[in-house]
């Protein structure tokens, strides 16, 4: 997996230290934070600019110094994380049997709209079985999807089973890109897993904030297949090992330095 991007660090930093504490931090304070993990100054302001911009922080001025904090588009987006790391997790040990499939028909011409779609579909856990019908395993709500988009008349969604003569491996193995998953985590075992266990040996810190990042980028992107119809070695179940052992090694020291490094103030909007 490539570097992340300072905005996916800048998110775990607000998942770590600022999400329910009713603070706002200090920008200097992120600056120093995040050029542990090779984030220059101007590289961090940019993305805190672009956030403010883009509705994802806000500014508070506190003396002569300025202060970010959350907004409740953010908090959204960290309370989905917190439930995919830390509740449903990467391995689908617990799935009920049934399926979510969707079908929809759109214009030729509706290019932007197939593509938004779909993209959306990707990221809750649908992968496209045949022609316009795509497949997640159990119940997934796409209500929110479809009237986002107005598609609310193109689309239909059903609850159902597969017949015994369905071969559920197979059906999983073409609905969804197994090798670029499995490729995920794989590199994820040789980045962290011991003899080397990742970046930034001698800082908690940046260590902590670079595992969470990895980790919340690749769960995001698996679909959580039901693993009793995955490949008997998926590297997903050895990767969530690595992830919780390394992650709960961390995450004390890391809180003791975040602690003494970052100069915070009450959210004026708690």
């Amino acid at each position: 997996m490539s570097t992340p991007p300072p905005q996916s660090l800048m998110f775990t930093f607000l998942g770590d230290y600022l999400y329910d504490s009713g603070a706002c931090v200090f920008s200097g304070s992120v600056i120093d934070v995040l050029s542990r993990l090779g984030v220059n100054e101007h590289a961090t302001r940019s993305t805190l600019a672009r956030m403010v911009n883009r509705g994802l922080l806000r500014r508070q001025r506190h003396g002569r110094r300025m202060y970010f904090g959350l907004t409740p588009r953010t908090v959204e987006i960290l309370q989905d994380g917190e439930q995919r790391i830390w509740k449903t997790g990467a391995v689908n040990h617990d799935w009920d049997g049934t399926w979510t499939l969707l079908g929809f028909s759109l214009p030729e011409s509706w290019q932007r709209q197939r593509h938004d779609l779909r993209s959306q579909l990707v990221w809750a856990g649908f992968g496209p079985l045949q022609g316009g019908l795509w497949i997640a395993p159990g119940p997934v709500t796409v209500d929110a999807i479809v009237a986002g988009l107005g598609l609310a008349a193109h689309v239909r969604v059903f609850r159902a089973t597969a017949d015994q003569l369905t071969d559920i491996p197979q059906l999983v193995d073409d609905a969804y890109d197994l090798d670029r998953l499995a490729t995920g985590y794989r590199a994820f075992l040789d980045r962290w897993a011991a003899p080397a266990p990742g970046p930034f040996p001698q800082d908690p810190l940046a260590a902590h904030l670079s595992i969470v990042t990895e980790w919340l980028r690749l769960i995001r992107r698996d679909p959580r297949l039901p693993v009793a119809h995955l490949p008997d070695d998926w590297p997903a179940v050895p990767a969530q090992q690595t992830f919780h052992r390394i992650e709960a090694d961390l995450e004390r020291p890391a809180r003791t330095l975040a602690t003494a490094l970052l100069d915070t103030v009450p959210d004026e909007t708690a």
